[in-house]
């Protein structure tokens, strides 16, 4: 802080004044931080980094303006409001890899998307990717387990290649199909040339469109485009 103050102590005019009281404000935030066990999961600069960001957005607009609010699901506990839009609703985000891999988490997840659902008064909508770039890498994901636990008639699907929206078909959210056109089963053991052996524990769609997602020793859960990748049977 003493030497970030003392360059924009040597800056002229407003533009330098505004810059220190942005560094005190700074300092004034990270000292009020608390650090709690809904961050447990974050270091302490993540977490105050994550809350950081999205407080602004909670306190910019009054009920009565027409403005959208960000927040996390943890800060949206007591609060309702007209709209709700909850975005990556997919397999490995919410619920997060994390959770997956370590089963008392799914559940406290599953607590947190009813957090969300109930904040909408009127209108909730839930989006999710079916592929997205996650660390360099392009990656496919399964729309959240949660969506597929929405009562069936409470929920409408709008696809983008679509002209009109359809109901939610709870096997295609949700339900992983044991079987489909390719041949290949659930639980049936695979080798990738360059993933190694594995064990197929999803399908989805069909024909040339048709997905797997396969659990490699080793390599972690990969999704495979069924007509690309050239698996063996084991």
């Amino acid at each position: 802080e003493p030497r970030l103050r003392t360059m924009q102590e040597q800056e002229k005019g407003a533009t330098g004044q505004t810059r220190i009281d942005n560094l005190e404000h700074l300092v004034t935030a990270t000292r009020q931080f608390s650090y709690n066990d809904e961050d447990e999961d974050l270091m302490p600069l993540q977490a105050f980094l994550s809350h950081a960001a999205l407080e602004a957005g909670e306190g910019q607009a009054d009920t009565w303006q027409d403005a959208v609010q960000l927040m996390t699901l943890h800060s949206a506990k007591g609060l309702e409001f007209p709209q709700v839009f909850i975005v990556g609703m997919e397999e490995g985000m919410f619920p997060s890899q994390m959770s997956l891999d370590e089963g008392g988490r799914l559940e406290e997840e599953r607590r947190l998307a009813y957090v969300g659902v109930t904040r909408a008064m009127q209108k909730l909508t839930l989006t999710y990717a079916e592929t997205r770039r996650l660390y360099g890498k392009e990656v496919y994901h399964r729309p959240s387990r949660f969506i597929g636990e929405l009562p069936e008639e409470c929920v409408e699907e709008v696809r983008l290649r679509a002209t009109v929206s359809r109901p939610v078909s709870h096997q295609r959210m949700g339900t992983p199909l044991a079987e489909n056109d390719t041949g290949y089963k659930l639980g049936q053991r695979v080798r990738h040339a360059k993933f190694g052996e594995g064990t197929i524990v999803n399908l989805e769609g069909s024909g040339e469109h048709s997905r797997l997602q396969v659990a490699f020793q080793g390599q972690g859960i990969k999704w495979l485009v069924a007509a690309y990748a050239k698996l063996e049977t084991v």
